[in-house]
């Protein structure tokens, strides 16, 4: 931390302003983020975040790679939601060129779509109660992410950046006997999920510090562009899998965590609520894969080129709507690919919530929006 003070004269006498910078570089953030504080004793009376410092023009670099190559941009800038990032940027392409992907593709994206959800909220399940003083819950949620991960990493190669969508479907078949391992992996993190939950969720010390902190309503929500479940704590009912599906997620009943407090509680509430839901809508699509032959891909011409348009695709990550705005002119890369990020809504709110709470409330407010600052700045 870095600090500047600066006095201020008020009609009361001598008073003293205190300008607090926290970051660029923090412990309590995922990612290189900077607040710009001003506080009255350990009041906060205004908060400005500063973004940018991780900042690597991933849109002007997605014009200069082909269609193929944008996908190893993509899964980078939320690096807890790789395949979801990828996933976002295939489906804009594919439709754009009116791709039709393979069943056993859509099933088997699905599926890894909602595992690579849980691996997200399990980070943030384990990583929030360590940054408000809890060390025990990351280990909890750490043993149930290896669980998963080893049958993510057998499926694709990779444990971060799976690289495993492609334009018109999916690398390569999965391996023999993968769904039954996949699925033994979900039954076990199923009949272990109830420990982190039974140690977390009702635990006095936990609840002080997050029930009734940092509420963030419905019309601010809605003001400031949040989604995913951030939104969803603050009673806003929308969920893409549901209101606008994509991929197999039209065929499924999709259920939605909902919470009305808004605070931190019903941010890591909803969290932790959605892990259950997600390995569920995963088993189901597993068990649809294995019903359904086929080859995972199309065969694309050498050189892939979008005809000339424009389209929009959205999908909701585990952090929120992410959305790719494609436009081409025919060429073999995009003319432009605008990317709009969860993580960049989210962190708008901070202006709002942080004002009037105390400097220890900040860092439980800070670590419940939920946020990958390569998310925000792209």
């Amino acid at each position: 931390m870095t600090a500047e003070v600066t006095v201020a004269t008020g009609t009361g006498g001598l008073g003293t302003d205190m300008v607090l910078n926290i970051g660029p570089q923090h412990p309590s953030t995922h990612g290189v983020l900077r607040l710009r504080l001003k506080l009255d004793g350990e009041r906060v009376i205004s908060a400005e975040p500063i973004i940018g410092y991780m900042h690597r023009g991933a849109e002007k670099l997605f014009e200069v790679r082909d269609y193929r190559q944008i996908l190893v941009l993509t899964n980078r800038h939320d690096w807890l939601s790789a395949f979801s990032n990828e996933l976002g940027a295939a489906l804009a392409v594919e439709r754009l060129m009116g791709i039709e992907v393979p069943e056993r593709a859509v099933w088997l994206r699905t599926a890894l779509a909602e595992l690579n959800r849980v691996l997200n909220h399990l980070m943030f399940l384990g990583s929030y109660p360590l940054e408000i003083g809890a060390i025990t819950p990351v280990f909890y949620a750490f043993r149930e992410r290896e669980t998963l991960q080893a049958v993510m990493e057998e499926i694709s190669g990779g444990r971060m950046h799976y690289m495993f969508n492609r334009v018109g479907g999916l690398k390569e078949e999965a391996p023999a006997g993968w769904t039954s391992r996949a699925r033994d992996a979900i039954g076990l993190v199923e009949k272990r999920l109830p420990d982190l939950d039974r140690l977390i969720r009702r635990n006095d010390i936990f609840m002080a510090r997050t029930v009734g902190v940092g509420v963030l309503t419905a019309a601010q929500a809605a003001a400031y562009g949040a989604s995913g479940p951030v939104a969803r704590a603050s009673g806003l009912d929308f969920d893409l899998r549901r209101d606008e599906p994509y991929l197999a997620y039209g065929s499924l009943k999709v259920p939605v965590v909902v919470r009305t407090a808004g605070d931190c509680h019903s941010r890591f509430e909803v969290l932790l609520d959605q892990v259950y839901v997600s390995l569920e809508l995963a088993r189901q699509c597993l068990d649809r894969v294995d019903q359904i032959k086929g080859p995972v891909n199309v065969r694309l011409p050498k050189v892939v080129k979008a005809p000339e348009g424009h389209t929009y695709a959205w999908t909701e990550n585990p952090l929120g709507i992410n959305g790719y705005y494609l436009v081409s002119r025919g060429e073999k890369t995009p003319w432009r690919l605008k990317l709009r990020t969860a993580s960049f809504a989210n962190v708008q709110a901070l202006s709002t919530l942080l004002p009037g709470c105390l400097v220890p409330d900040l860092i439980a407010i800070l670590g419940s929006m939920f946020f990958v600052v390569g998310d925000v700045d792209k």
